[in-house]
C-alpha cells in the first residue's frame, strides 16, 4: 500500500536531520526579514509627500525670503510628455526664476519643444543653450557644465527632463537653502506609466521598491541621498565641491554631488514634496537595461546596501517559505519539525499580508490597486533576477551610450578632510 503524501519524509529532510533543520530555520528567518521590511515600507509611505506636509512646507516657504533661482534642465531627445512636463516649471508660484534648457546638438528634437515653450510663455526667462562641448564620459554632466556657465543666480536647481512638478515646487525645495549648514536639497518621486504593460511594470519598480526603500532609510535617520529628480544648492556649495566638473566621469553624478557636499560638512535635506516621473520603456529589453543600470549604480556607490537588497523583494521568499512549509509538513517526525512548519506558515502568511499592504499604500486608488495587483509577483521576481544580473558587469547602457560603472571620484583622496561615516539607503539615486 502506498503511504499518503503527507507521511512521506521530505527528500531534503531525512529524519529531520541537523542540516535540514538549519535550512528550514534559515528560511523562516529570511521570510520574517522580508515580511518585516515590507511592513515597515508600507507603514512609512505617508510620511513623505503627504498633502498635509506639502501644504505646511509651502506655507513655510511663502513666509521665507524667496531668492532668485536658476533652473538647469539637461535635455536629450523628445520624450512622450516632454512639453507637458517642462511646462509645469513655467507654472511656478515663484517671483523670480530663470529656466535653462540644454542640448548638445541643434538637431536634437527637444529644441522644437523648448521653442514651443518659449512661444507659449513669452514673459518667462527661458533660454535654450545649444553647446556641443563634451567635458567627460557623463554626457548629462557635460550638459550641466555648459548650462551652469549661463546661470545668472546664486541659487541653482537641477532637475531631470522627465519630471512634472507642483506650482509650489520651487518655493519648497529652495527654502531650506537659507538654513545654516544645508548643502543640497533633494526630493523623492513617484512614477507614472506612459504606454502599455511594461511601463506599468516599470512604475512599480519606483513606487513599490525604490521609493519605499528610501522612505525606510530616511525613517531610520539616513540622509545619504541625492536624486536627479531635484538637486537644489547654492553656487557657493557647487564651487566648494569642485563644480559639475568633479562629476564629469561619474555614473552616479546626482548621488555624488550630494555626497561631496556632505564631505564638506553640509547637510542633505529630503524635501517633503514629491515630483512625478514618466516611465516610458515600451518593451522588456528597454526596461531591463534601465533598471539594471539603476541597480549597478547602487552597487557602485553602496556595495553593502546592494548586497542587502535581497530582503526588499518579498515574493521569492514567499514562494520559498510556502515550499518549505509544505516540505516540513511531510517531516512531522518530531516537535522541532512541527515548530518549523508552524513558523514557516506564519512568516509566509505575514509576508503575503505585508506585501499587499505595501502595494495598497503605493497605489493611487482602488482601481490601480486591483489593476496592478497581479503584476506584483512578476515585479518582485524580475527585480530579484535584475539584482543577480547587476552583481556583475562593469558597464551600463544609458541613452544608447555605454558608460563605465566606476565612479572615479569615489577612489580619489578626499579634498576636504576625512569623510564621515554615512548610513546609506538601500536604494541609490536615479
Amino acid at each position: 500500500m502506498t503511504p499518503p503524501l503527507a507521511a512521506l519524509p521530505a527528500p531534503w529532510l531525512p529524519s529531520w536531520s541537523v542540516p535540514g533543520s538549519t535550512l528550514l530555520w534559515l528560511t523562516v528567518a529570511l521570510c520574517a526579514l522580508a515580511a518585516c521590511y515590507a511592513l515597515c515600507a508600507a507603514l512609512v509611505m505617508p510620511r513623505l509627500g503627504s498633502r498635509a506636509r506639502v501644504r505646511e512646507a509651502a506655507a513655510f516657504a511663502r513666509r521665507a525670503h524667496a531668492r532668485p533661482v536658476s533652473v538647469l534642465k539637461p535635455l536629450c531627445g523628445a520624450e512622450p510628455r516632454l512639453y507637458e512636463n517642462l511646462a509645469t516649471f513655467c507654472e511656478q508660484r515663484y517671483p523670480c526664476f530663470q529656466l535653462l534648457f540644454g542640448v548638445s546638438s541643434a538637431s536634437d528634437p527637444a529644441v522644437a519643444v523648448v521653442r514651443r515653450l518659449q512661444a507659449a510663455y513669452p514673459r518667462h526667462d527661458i533660454e535654450l543653450v545649444i553647446d556641443t562641448r563634451v567635458h567627460g564620459s557623463n554626457l548629462k554632466v557635460s550638459n550641466l557644465i555648459n548650462l551652469a556657465a549661463r546661470a545668472r543666480y546664486d541659487a541653482l536647481v537641477v532637475a531631470d527632463s522627465d519630471i512634472a512638478v507642483e506650482p509650489d515646487y520651487l518655493a519648497i525645495v529652495t527654502a531650506p537653502l537659507a538654513q545654516p549648514g544645508v548643502g543640497v536639497v533633494t526630493c523623492l518621486y513617484r512614477a507614472r506609466s506612459v504606454g502599455g504593460f511594461w511601463p506599468r511594470v516599470g512604475a512599480l519598480f519606483i513606487n513599490e521598491w525604490f521609493a519605499p526603500s528610501v522612505r525606510v532609510a530616511h525613517g531610520t535617520g539616513s540622509r545619504a541621498f541625492g536624486f536627479g529628480a531635484t538637486l537644489a544648492l547654492s553656487r557657493a556649495t557647487l564651487e566648494r565641491i569642485g563644480g559639475f566638473a568633479a562629476l564629469r566621469d561619474c555614473l552616479a553624478d546626482d548621488y555624488l554631488l550630494a555626497r561631496h557636499a556632505r564631505d564638506c560638512g553640509l547637510a542633505t535635506v529630503l524635501a517633503p514634496v514629491l515630483v512625478d516621473t514618466d516611465v516610458i520603456e515600451p518593451n522588456f529589453g528597454a526596461l531591463w537595461l534601465r533598471e539594471t543600470r539603476w541597480l549597478r549604480t547602487i552597487r557602485s556607490v553602496n556595495p553593502a546596501g546592494f548586497a542587502a537588497l535581497f530582503i526588499t523583494f518579498p515574493t521569492p521568499w514567499i514562494v520559498v517559505g510556502a515550499c518549505g512549509a509544505w516540505l516540513a509538513h511531510g517531516a512531522h517526525t518530531c516537535a522541532a519539525a512541527h515548530a518549523a512548519h508552524v513558523a514557516l506558515g506564519v512568516t509566509t502568511a505575514g509576508a503575503v499580508i505585508a506585501r499587499m499592504m505595501l502595494h495598497a499604500r503605493a497605489s493611487a486608488n482602488a482601481r490601480a490597486f486591483w489593476r496592478d495587483l497581479p503584476l506584483t509577483p512578476l515585479r518582485d521576481v524580475l527585480l530579484a533576477a535584475q539584482w543577480c544580473a547587476a552583481a556583475f558587469g562593469s558597464h551600463v547602457i544609458w541613452r544608447g551610450v555605454r558608460v563605465a560603472v566606476a565612479n572615479p571620484q569615489e577612489e580619489a583622496p578626499a579634498l576636504h578632510g576625512p569623510r564621515p561615516r554615512e548610513r546609506a539607503p538601500l536604494s541609490a539615486p536615479r
